[in-house]
């Protein structure tokens, strides 16, 4: 199966669990206050084997194709870490995760587990939207003295400010899936009316726009 082939068929996995929810008509309110067409909840993938095991292989391919086999893996708070933990025992290598701050207790730690200065390492993230909590792990992880050979993540909303952010900060991202083969899948499959479609390209072109508009 090649890429494009694991895309759609990832995006049609998500779909039928409820991964991910579309409702232009009654946007959902993300936590930085946005109306969104889309409700992205990848943490559900690790109730159906089925699709837990899609990603998984999807991710352990992936890696190896794009990075080669990495020293570490480590996996993103919260929803990376089980991802990146079965990726790291298919590989046979070892795991940390990556808080999104440091505790404020004992040990101060924001990068769980051992990691030395100077090892490789490739990170698991479950949704990308804008890149700020993703790339707080690479600088985290960076901090450590760890070499960044890049991200994969589960899906992406291929926002243009998170392609920037990721450029800026030096770090390659490639995802099994993504919004435009989403929206794809949702219009064969019927998930959505094809009135939505519209509305939904067009969030994707101006997420705040849209959004502004529906206040």
């Amino acid at each position: 199966m090649n890429e494009q082939e694991t895309s759609m068929a990832l995006a049609s996995f998500l779909l039928q669990i409820k991964a991910i929810k579309l409702n232009p008509a009654n946007p959902f309110t993300w936590a930085s206050g946005l109306k969104s067409p889309i409700y992205c909840d990848n943490r559900v993938t690790l109730s159906y084997p089925q699709v837990r095991t899609f990603i998984r292989e999807g991710f352990v391919k992936m890696c190896l194709d794009k990075f080669g086999k990495p020293d570490v893996i480590a996996g993103v708070a919260t929803g990376g870490i089980p991802q990146g933990a079965l990726v790291a025992q298919e590989l046979g290598l070892p795991f940390v995760y990556v808080r999104s701050e440091k505790k404020s207790h004992g040990m101060n730690n924001q990068v769980e587990g051992i990691i030395n200065s100077g090892q490789s390492v490739v990170i698991i993230e479950d949704l990308v939207s804008t890149g700020k909590s993703s790339l707080n792990a690479v600088e985290a992880l960076r901090e450590k003295g760890a070499i960044i050979k890049g991200m994969l993540a589960i899906f992406t909303y291929g926002m243009d400010v998170a392609t920037q952010n990721f450029k800026n900060n030096k770090c390659d991202l490639f995802t099994l899936t993504n919004y435009d083969a989403l929206i794809q899948k949702a219009a064969e499959e019927n998930y959505i009316r094809e009135n939505d479609l519209a509305s939904l390209v067009e969030w994707k072109s101006n997420p705040q726009a849209w959004s502004d508009a529906r206040m």
